[in-house]
């Protein structure tokens, strides 16, 4: 069946074609490294992940995916053209240095491998799965330079006192995938108002170190006067490092669409060959708490330590995130939370009995449609990744296969979903050996059965739980799982 992407640039579904056959080329725009990323950062990342996961579990297709890392030129003011304001990772560098220390490189250097680090690790512990490749915007001047460059030369771009811009009215595509033409664009309306510039939303290509970017610490030579990147040059050039132009699919968070990716099209393709830079432009929409979104700026973010503090494992998340469809506004609650714990459960039960189930000749024939069953998952998540519609077919499949005794069938449907959701596995803090005090517990309560007293049954489970677990009353006596 062929895969379907709602495609940001042409405004519908189109069915993905690669421009290798078999092989795709995606980029996802990674996060700036001032402070740990929030659940909705990760939901934008998710995107991708489970992206690539349907491309190579679903179409057997090889994927080189390309995740940058921010550590340089994304400044406070982003939601505009010309992004302004201090760096967001020199800005944090002073918040957690020293009461009137002055801040260095190794500081700032050190803020980008805190948080680096912490982003990677969190990564790790929602199952995704590695890039490619890495980069960093510092580890890739050069082609940035060389870019710059060439905008210039082909009269895209112009020189400034204090940097290089952009001159958006060189590039006729300007607006195409955000509906942000200039023509509508007004002073004040996302654009930073410079009277330096030709064009209000004109974008800086490079600042240089002068008056208000005098004391920008990370700063490298350049043909213009030393100064640093702009944020929007450094994906365009990461992108093109590795997966050269044009390549298949960019992802990234539905507050990338303007200014970012706009400015990433009019760069890429203004020092392209003309052609388009990318093929498939694909968006997640925001997570929302209460009636905004999610985001640092508001003060209402949650990290992945918040989650676990509430007592959920990372791939509970995980599950959440994937249980509504990417172009959905997902409205975070605990409940919400909660019901996608439960759920998460009663899947990994069920392939526990698949992994444990009959697989004699009689069951084989007798489940001769599972191949219908992967057919229905297939067709949900080739339907622009419907993971509503193909977890509904999970629970379905679960329903008829302990009706008809037929789960020892399942076991490629279960490979399938495994390697396409990556939480359906447990984590290794969920196969962690029970902690004494749990045992105990769960010992207590097995006599208080067998005395019938009920009340005492009921308040041990409530103490268990307490402790992280849960215990289910089996056919086989207490089943103790990590919640």
């Amino acid at each position: 069946m062929p895969l379907k992407l709602y495609n940001t640039l042409s405004k519908k579904e189109e069915q993905f074609v690669p421009i290798k056959e078999g092989e795709v080329s995606m980029y996802t725009c990674g996060p700036t490294v001032y402070g740990r990323p929030h659940i909705g950062n990760y939901s934008s990342f998710l995107l991708a992940d489970l992206l690539r996961r349907w491309l190579e579990a679903g179409h057997g297709m090889k994927v080189t995916h390309v995740k940058n890392i921010t550590d340089v030129g994304h400044l406070a003011g982003d939601d505009v053209a010309d992004a302004e304001g201090d760096d967001k990772i020199e800005r944090q560098a002073t918040t957690e240095g020293a009461e009137g220390a002055e801040v260095t490189k190794e500081n700032v250097m050190a803020i980008v491998k805190k948080y680096s680090d912490q982003y990677i690790a969190d990564e790790e512990a929602l199952n995704f799965r590695e890039p490619t490749h890495r980069p960093l915007a510092t580890e890739t001047i050069p082609e940035m330079l060389t870019m710059i460059a060439t905008l210039i030369d082909r009269g895209h771009a112009y020189e400034t006192d204090d940097g290089v811009y952009f001159d958006v009215t060189t590039f006729e595509g300007y607006g195409k995938l955000s509906g942000n033409t200039v023509e509508n664009l007004s002073s004040g309306s996302r654009i930073a108002v410079d009277e330096k510039k030709k064009n209000a939303a004109d974008f800086a290509l490079w600042k240089k170190c002068v008056g208000e970017n005098e004391h920008h610490i990370l700063r490298w030579e350049s043909p213009w006067a030393e100064g640093f990147p702009g944020w929007h040059i450094e994906c365009s050039c990461m992108s093109d490092k590795f997966l050269g132009s044009p390549f298949d699919i960019h992802t990234g968070g539905e507050d990338l669409i303007f200014p970012h990716h706009e400015c990433e099209i009019a760069q890429s393709v203004g020092s392209g060959d003309g052609k388009p830079h990318v093929n498939y432009w694909v968006h997640k929409r925001f997570i929302d708490m209460g009636d905004t979104k999610m985001s640092k700026s508001l003060g209402n973010v949650l990290c992945l330590p918040d989650i676990e503090n509430m007592g959920f494992s990372p791939l509970d998340l995980r599950y959440y995130l994937l249980s509504v469809h990417y172009r959905t506004n997902l409205k975070f609650m605990q409940k919400g939370l909660e019901d996608a714990h439960k759920a998460r459960r009663k899947i990994l039960e069920w392939i526990g009995e698949v992994e444990r189930g009959d697989t004699s000749p009689q069951v084989e024939s007798d489940a001769s449609d599972i191949q219908s069953w992967i057919e229905k998952f297939t067709e949900a998540m080739d339907s622009d990744l419907n993971t509503p519609a193909a977890l509904a077919v999970v629970f379905d499949l679960m329903s008829s296969s302990r009706n008809k005794g037929t789960l020892g069938s399942c076991k490629e449907f279960v490979r399938i979903i495994q390697e396409t959701f990556g939480c359906f596995d447990q984590s290794p803090e969920e196969r962690a050996s029970v902690p004494v005090e749990v045992q105990d517990l769960v010992d207590q309560r097995e006599t208080a059965r067998a005395s019938k007293d009920f009340t005492a049954s009921d308040s041990l489970r409530d103490q268990i739980i307490t402790l992280g677990w849960e215990v289910k009353d089996t056919s086989d006596g207490q089943k103790l799982v990590k919640r």
